[in-house]
């Protein structure tokens, strides 16, 4: 990641227009073309210095529900149960961390009703209890790096 690529990271958390040429503003501040702006992206998700690029939705502002949840899974069934999680599609994210509670997601839901059906089909598909924790205070924080 050189200079460059850190700028972009930081111009681009401030926000994209939502037009046709998404990406022709932080181009021309770049002195890039849009298709170097798109190319950079996809070279820092492919190398890991990003692992999600696109938007953030308020699911509860749009009616929907959003819960983090974790899970204690058995180290020889983590692969397997992190497949059957992430085949839900209301699982925005999965994670291992390392703790007791070992699995960690994001669900996020059409309606707020649909959290609990949710965890309880993963639950079911898994035959490990699931912990909802759902969000009491939201903070916003915002990641800058030094160019």
């Amino acid at each position: 990641m050189d200079d460059l690529d850190r700028g972009l990271i930081n111009a681009l958390q401030d926000g994209i227009p939502i037009c046709e040429r998404p990406f022709a503003e932080a181009a021309m501040r770049f002195g890039l073309t849009e298709q170097e702006v798109a190319d950079r992206i996809a070279a820092l998700r492919e190398a890991g210095f990003l692992s999600r690029f696109g938007p953030m939705y308020d699911a509860v502002r749009l009616g929907g529900g959003l819960t983090l949840a974790a899970m204690a899974v058995p180290e020889e069934r983590f692969d397997e149960v992190a497949a059957t999680v992430d085949a839900f599609p209301e699982v925005a994210h999965n994670y291992a961390r390392d703790h007791a509670l070992n699995m960690w997601f994001v669900l996020a839901t059409e309606t707020p009703e649909r959290i609990g059906q949710a965890i309880a089909e993963i639950e079911e598909a898994t035959g490990l209890d699931v912990l909802d924790l759902p969000k009491e205070e939201e903070f916003f924080l915002s990641l800058r790096l030094e160019a």
